[in-house]
C-alpha cells in the first residue's frame, strides 16, 4: 500500500472524459511504488458500474472526500508520461479558456487508440518499393492489366517506399495488384527502418528546392533567423506566390538542425497532395493524421512523432496536440479557414491554440494564407503577429483578371447566362479547362408545387429537403434524415412539382447537354464519398484528361490546376446577405480562393462572377482594389460596431425537445449572469437560433460580449460551476463556444 511519511496514502487525482467541471480523486494501486509517478500517465479506474481510462493531473496527500469512500486506481497504464510538462500545460490552459471540462480536454490530445487504454507498442506497417527492374521498366508494357500499370505508375512517379496505409488513402483495392507486381519483381517489400529519419551522412533533400524571387527569399531568411524562438509570422501570399516553397525551404533549415515539423492544413482533401510534394522533396519520415485513417494509423502517427522517430507531422485540426520530442516548427496553411475551429464538443480554435503552444515550446508559428482573416491582419496592426508578403505570383504566372457579369434580365439556362457559356466554348476551342464554382450540392435546394406552394421541408430541422435527383431521394443536409423524390404534391394532390433553386447535380446535367462530347467531372461531398475517388479526379484533371471541372467549396482551396484559364463562380449573390456578421469576410475569402484556381500556369486566368449585384461594395471593391482593401474597409466596420477582434464573445447554447426548455434555461443563465458582471460585459439574448429547429431538437442560444477579453473570462469562471447546478440544465443539452466563428 502507498503510505507516505506521514501515514497518510497517497491520493490520484485524476481528469476523466466526462461532461463534467471537475478532477475525481483515487487511492494509489495497492503494492505501489511512488518514486516514479508523474502526471501525464494514463490509468484504469473504476468509474460508476464502469472501468474508465483516466489522466493523472496531480498526487496530493488529502481529498475533499472522506478516505473510506475513495476507490482505488485498479492499473497503471504507462511507465513514463507520454506527454511533456509543456504538452500538460498547453492542455491546462485550453481547459481555463476555452471553460472546457479537462477530461474531454485530456482525451482530444490522445488518439482513439490510446484513449481506449492500448498498448504504446508501434506495429510496423510493410511498406513497399520498386525493384530496379520496376525504376526500368516502361509502364506501357503493363496496358493489358490496367490495374497494374496504375500501381506501377504511382510508384515511379513517387520513387520512394509506400506504406500500406498510403496505398490505401490512394485506392483501397491495391492489393492484389502490388502482390502481382511483388511476383513479377517489380516490387519488392522495403525496410522501413530506412524511412525514420535521415542518418547524418544522408542528404535530407531528395530533389533541389526551386529558385525563390525575393521577396520569397526574404520570407524564408525571417522565419530561419527566428528558430528557437517565439515569433508569430503571417505569410501573407496572392494564391500561386508560392508558399508551398516557403514553407519547404523553411522545414529544410529546421530538419537540419534535428527538429520536429507540425505542418496543419484544414481539409482532409489537400492531404495527399502536399504530401506528395513533400515526400518528392524530403527524406525524412512523414507522419500523416486525419479522420480517414485507422485508429490503428493514428496512434502509430502520434507514438513515431513523440519519440522522434519521425520528422514532420502532417494533419487537419486534431493533430494539434500530437506531442513533438524535438519540435522546431509550426505551419498552418490556409489559416483563415473555419474548419480550423472545432465546432462540437470542444469548441477549440487550431490557430488560436497552436500560437499558445509555440510560446509554450519557444518556437516560431508561421500561418499561411492568400486571405488572412480578420483577427490575424488585426495582430500584425497591433505588433503581436509580424507580416511577410509575397505580392507576386511565382514563375511566369500572372494574376487573373477579374469580372462582374450583370445577369439582370438575362436569359439563364440552369444557372448559365449565355455570355459565360460562350465564353466557355472559347476556353474549351484552345484547348483549356474550366471551373465551375457553386457551393450548393445536390439538384436543386426546394421542391416546390407548381399549384398550390407547397414546399418539401425536413421534418426534424427549419429547413427544406434537398433534391438528390440521381439517388431518387429528398435529404436534408442538416440532420441527414432522407425519404423517396416523390411525383405528386401530398398538400394538393395535382399540382406538378418543380424542383426550385440550383444545386451542383443540375448544373451538371445542363451542361452535358451543352457540351455534349467533353468530359466533365462534380468534385463535392456526394461525388467523392469513396475512397481514393477525389484522388483520381485530381489525377485525371492534372493529365488533362477533364474539360469541364464543376465543384463546391473543396474546390476552393490549394488545388493547383495548372491549365484552368476560365472559373465562373455561378451564384455570387447567395453570400451577400447574411446575419452572420462573419459572412462578408467568407465570402470575400471565397471569392479570392476560388479565384486563385485560374492562371496559375504561364496562361493567363480569368475569373468572371454571375451578380445580379454589380453595384454592390463588396464586389467592387475587391475586383478594383484587393482582398487587402476589403479587410481594411471590414476591420473599420467591426470597429465601428464593436464586434470581434475589437470585442470578444462567448456564445451559450442550449437544445432541448421541449420548445420551452432552452429558453427556460438561458434566462436561468442571464438572470445569474447580471448578477456577477461588472458592466463591461452584454448579455444578449436568448433567442432562438437561426435555424431554431434541428434534428428535431429546439435550439436557443445566449451571447456575452465584453470589450475587455479578462472580464469576460472572470465572468465564465464564476458562471460555468454555478450553471451546472441550475435545475434547468438537467432538462436541456447546452454548449459553450469561446470565440464563434458560426452564430448558428
Amino acid at each position: 500500500m502507498a503510505k507516505l511519511q506521514n501515514g497518510n496514502e497517497l491520493i490520484f487525482r485524476v481528469a476523466i472524459a466526462v461532461p463534467v467541471y471537475r478532477l475525481f480523486d483515487y487511492l494509489a494501486p495497492e503494492q505501489f511504488e511512488s518514486a516514479h509517478i508523474k502526471p501525464g500517465i494514463r490509468l484504469e479506474v473504476p468509474f460508476g458500474k464502469a472501468k474508465k481510462i483516466a489522466f493523472l493531473v496531480e498526487c496530493v496527500q488529502h481529498s475533499d472526500v472522506a478516505i473510506g469512500k475513495l476507490k482505488r486506481v485498479e492499473r497503471i497504464l504507462d511507465e513514463k508520461p507520454l506527454l511533456s510538462t509543456k504538452d500538460l500545460a498547453l492542455l491546462h490552459w485550453a481547459s481555463r479558456y476555452y471553460h472546457h471540462p479537462l477530461g474531454e480536454v485530456f482525451s482530444a490530445a490522445f488518439p482513439v487508440a490510446l484513449r481506449q487504454g492500448k498498448s504504446v507498442v508501434i506495429q510496423a506497417e510493410k511498406r513497399y518499393a520498386l525493384t530496379g527492374a520496376g525504376i526500368a521498366i516502361d509502364s506501357e508494357l503493363l496496358k493489358r492489366t490496367p490495374k497494374q500499370k496504375s500501381v506501377l505508375e504511382k510508384f515511379q512517379a513517387h520513387r520512394h517506399s509506400l506504406s500500406e496505409a498510403e496505398l490505401s488513402a490512394w485506392n483501397e483495392n491495391w492489393r492484389t495488384s502490388v502482390k502481382q507486381l511483388v511476383d513479377r519483381q517489380l516490387l519488392q517489400l522495403a525496410v522501413s527502418s530506412s524511412e525514420f529519419g535521415a542518418s547524418a551522412s544522408e542528404s535530407i533533400i531528395r530533389n533541389t528546392a526551386l529558385q525563390c524571387n525575393p521577396q520569397q527569399q526574404a520570407a524564408i531568411t525571417a522565419v530561419c533567423d527566428s528558430l528557437g524562438q517565439f515569433g508569430v509570422f503571417l505569410l501573407e501570399g496572392v494564391t500561386g506566390s508560392g508558399k508551398t516553397e516557403v514553407y519547404m525551404q523553411i522545414i529544410r533549415t529546421v530538419l537540419e538542425r534535428g527538429q520536429q515539423v507540425l505542418v496543419l492544413l484544414p481539409e482532409i482533401t489537400l492531404t495527399p497532395q502536399l504530401e506528395e510534394r513533400f515526400r518528392q522533396r524530403f527524406t525524412v519520415s512523414i507522419a500523416i493524421s486525419h479522420s480517414k485513417l485507422t485508429d490503428r494509423q493514428r496512434a502509430c502517427a502520434w507514438l513515431t512523432m513523440q519519440r522522434g522517430e519521425c520528422s514532420i507531422l502532417l494533419g487537419t485540426r486534431s493533430a494539434l496536440f500530437t506531442p513533438l520530442k524535438n519540435p522546431g516548427l509550426i505551419i498552418l496553411d490556409e489559416e483563415h479557414d473555419a474548419s480550423f475551429k472545432q465546432q462540437e464538443g470542444f469548441r477549440f480554435s487550431a490557430r488560436d491554440v497552436a500560437v499558445v503552444r509555440g510560446k509554450l515550446l519557444n518556437i516560431p508559428v508561421l500561418l499561411g494564407s492568400a486571405t488572412p482573416a480578420l483577427e490575424s491582419l488585426h495582430n500584425v496592426d497591433n505588433k503581436r503577429y509580424r507580416l511577410l508578403h509575397l505580392p507576386e505570383r511565382a514563375g511566369d504566372a500572372t494574376a487573373p483578371v477579374l469580372q462582374l457579369l450583370d445577369i439582370r434580365n438575362k436569359r439563364m439556362q440552369e444557372g448559365l447566362s449565355e455570355a459565360l457559356v460562350a465564353e466557355m466554348r472559347l476556353t474549351l476551342a484552345r484547348n483549356e479547362q474550366v471551373l465551375l464554382f457553386l457551393n450548393r450540392r445536390g439538384f436543386a435546394p426546394t421542391l416546390i408545387c407548381h399549384g398550390c406552394g407547397w414546399v418539401a421541408r425536413c421534418r426534424r430541422c427549419d429547413a427544406n429537403l434537398v433534391i438528390h435527383y440521381d439517388e431518387g431521394i429528398l435529404r436534408c443536409h442538416h440532420c441527414g434524415q432522407e425519404q423517396r423524390l416523390i411525383k405528386h404534391c401530398p398538400a394538393c394532390k395535382t399540382g406538378e412539382l418543380t424542383p426550385l433553386g440550383l444545386g451542383t447535380e443540375r448544373v451538371e446535367k445542363v451542361l452535358a447537354e451543352l457540351f455534349a462530347g467533353k468530359t466533365i467531372v462534380r468534385l463535392d461531398r456526394d461525388s467523392t464519398q469513396r475512397k481514393g475517388s477525389l484522388e483520381n479526379y485530381l489525377q485525371q484533371i492534372n493529365q488533362g484528361s477533364v474539360d469541364i471541372i464543376l465543384g463546391t467549396q473543396m474546390l476552393a482551396k490549394g488545388h493547383h490546376f495548372p491549365n484552368v484559364t476560365l472559373v465562373a463562380i455561378l451564384d455570387v449573390d447567395s453570400g451577400l446577405f447574411s446575419i452572420d456578421f462573419h459572412a462578408p469576410e467568407k465570402l470575400a475569402q471565397m471569392i479570392v480562393q476560388v479565384s486563385g484556381r485560374a492562371g496559375r500556369a504561364e496562361k493567363p486566368g480569368r475569373v468572371i462572377m454571375q451578380t445580379r449585384q454589380p453595384e454592390h461594395p463588396l464586389l467592387t471593391t475587391l475586383i478594383r482594389q484587393g482582398y487587402n482593401s476589403f479587410a481594411k474597409t471590414a476591420l473599420a466596420e467591426r470597429k465601428d460596431a464593436s464586434l470581434p477582434p475589437f470585442s470578444y464573445q462567448a456564445l451559450l447554447r442550449a437544445q432541448a425537445l421541449d420548445a420551452e426548455m432552452p429558453k427556460l434555461f438561458l434566462h436561468a443563465v442571464a438572470e445569474l449572469a447580471r448578477e456577477y458582471t461588472k458592466g463591461h460585459t452584454d448579455i444578449l439574448g436568448p433567442v432562438a437560433a437561426p435555424m431554431a429547429r434541428r434534428a428535431g431538437l429546439y435550439r436557443y442560444q445566449l451571447l456575452f460580449q465584453s470589450s475587455k477579453r479578462p472580464e469576460l473570462h472572470a465572468l465564465l469562471n464564476v458562471l460555468m460551476p454555478k450553471i451546472e447546478k441550475l435545475k434547468q440544465a438537467k432538462k436541456v443539452r447546452w454548449s459553450l463556444d469561446v470565440d464563434p466563428v458560426d452564430l448558428y
